[in-house]
């Protein structure tokens, strides 16, 4: 089966944690943002960002990604991104990988995107841990590496990532860096397609399906069933 590219995924909310210092200040622009008033979130948060918070910095590059309160504006958001990635901000280091992966206010750069994936991924966010399986997997910014990226690839699966769930499947229909295993196929499949890769893993599911007998695809169905049940652990 052909290996479908997914994307990363950029997080396009704002933070919701009130952080330990500014607290007043920051929940200030927090409640505007969340009622859409963006001018009162920039005035509050700004200020903040420049005295080195790193809740603030992420905020800011989420507007100026987005366009919400300023002009979109991709090197700004790539500023304020790496101001709070390099303060160790886990969402910060994911969406600033993302930038530099798709060459967003910055050139294109897979390595340095490897990088800040790296960084988040190391820190436990499974969405950077999914990207940065995904790097190994097409060898983008790193040498290409099947082994690595189903590494990765679990690790995001196991904590309910729909998206590296389904990538699963597929190095496991493809034998690559793993056996080959229809029925891990099947089941890391049908996991993703309940976890919110609905089509494609719904799609690859039944694809895998047609090279299986029925006595496996009663197997893996009931070891989907056991990884639900697990909360995807040890599966």
């Amino acid at each position: 089966m052909k290996r479908l590219l997914i994307l990363p995924v950029l997080l396009l909310t704002l933070l919701v944690e009130t952080p330990p210092a500014f607290s007043a200040d920051f929940q200030k622009g927090l409640t505007a943002a969340q009622s859409g008033d963006f001018a009162t979130a920039l005035r509050e948060w700004t200020p903040l960002a420049e005295q080195g918070n790193a809740y603030a910095q992420f905020n800011l590059g989420i507007m100026y990604e987005n366009g919400k309160g300023v002009p979109k504006d991709n090197k700004t958001a790539v500023k304020w991104y790496t101001l709070a990635a390099e303060q160790g901000d886990t969402d910060a280091q994911f969406n600033l990988g993302g930038m530099y992966k798709d060459g967003l206010g910055v050139p294109q750069d897979y390595k340095t995107a490897v990088k800040w994936y790296r960084l988040s991924a190391e820190q436990g966010l499974a969405g950077a841990q999914s990207n940065l399986g995904l790097m190994y997997d097409n060898g983008l910014g790193v040498p290409q590496d099947y082994k690595t990226a189903v590494k990765w690839y679990t690790l995001a699966a196991e904590q309910g990532n729909a998206v590296a769930q389904s990538n699963l499947g597929t190095m496991y229909d493809n034998g690559t860096g793993v056996l080959q295993d229809y029925v891990r196929a099947h089941m890391w499949f049908n996991i993703a397609a309940i976890s919110g890769e609905s089509e494609n893993a719904s799609n690859n599911r039944d694809i895998v399906a047609t090279r299986m007998n029925s006595n496996q695809i009663e197997t893996a169905q009931k070891l989907a069933r056991e990884c639900v049940r697990k909360k995807y652990k040890e599966c």
